[in-house]
């Protein structure tokens, strides 16, 4: 009698193997980079820069990303010193910047959460210059707050995403954005509660600056699409 061959039963890691597979995690992270460019983008050299200064460990090699240390502790006569290109652009790259593992993994993923939410609904342009607004207005704040510029981190940015996030949630329901009310307070609760228990290591005036941003950019977007657009929904015109 001819003995019949079994064919060797799938083991649980011989499916995780074929799920994770290194073609597959390529795959998924080029498709993430095609649907959100700049979250993506964002994210890389923020891995690249944790990578070079040993996250935060070795600031010197990356301190031409740090705010650049100007003169000036006022508003106006901060912007007044603002009169050149490459300093104009160090007052964003501290967003580049994390010190520590769980500073790192916490700012990617919000930024990731909330970035490719927003640029699924909106030209990549608009959500490039939130970015850009809410780092300038909350790495300023913290400069001016603090009086040094060895600070740094994306927390900023991601207060400005959540603000802008939740004007257009709530004003513009139609869109579905995945950031309710509550989700908005917890945010809220956790800046106060930072600043109560750990105002010296936290950089408060940026999440501040961050977040008061997001909402005021939020407020002109909507009335832009309302009032001059006519429309419900923001969306890719």
């Amino acid at each position: 009698m001819e003995e019949k061959k079994l064919g060797s039963t799938p083991t649980v890691m011989d499916s995780a193997r074929a799920q994770f597979s290194g073609k597959k995690i390529i795959n998924a992270i080029l498709s993430e980079f095609f649907r959100s460019p700049v979250s993506m983008s964002l994210i890389s050299v923020c891995l690249l820069v944790a990578a070079v200064s040993q996250l935060g460990y070795e600031p010197d090699r990356v301190s031409m990303l740090f705010y650049p240390a100007i003169t000036s502790s006022e508003f106006m006569a901060l912007l007044g010193d603002l009169n050149n290109p490459v300093i104009m652009l160090r007052t964003l790259t501290p967003m580049f910047l994390h010190f520590g593992e769980l500073h790192l993994i916490f700012n990617m993923l919000w930024l990731w959460y909330f970035g490719k939410q927003l640029e699924a609904i909106q030209p990549v342009w608009v959500f490039l210059l939130l970015v850009i607004l809410t780092s300038f207005v909350s790495n300023t704040a913290q400069y001016m707050q603090i009086g040094y510029n060895n600070f740094g981190g994306m927390s900023g940015v991601v207060y400005g995403l959540v603000g802008y996030t939740w004007i257009i949630h709530t004003f513009m329901p139609r869109i579905r954005l995945m950031l309710n009310s509550n989700m908005f307070i917890v945010f809220v609760v956790a800046l106060v509660f930072m600043e109560i228990i750990a105002s010296s290591w936290v950089a408060t005036a940026a999440h501040v600056g961050g977040l008061v941003s997001g909402l005021l950019f939020g407020v002109v977007a909507v009335l832009y699409y309302r009032l001059i657009l006519k429309g419900p929904v923001i969306g890719n015109r």
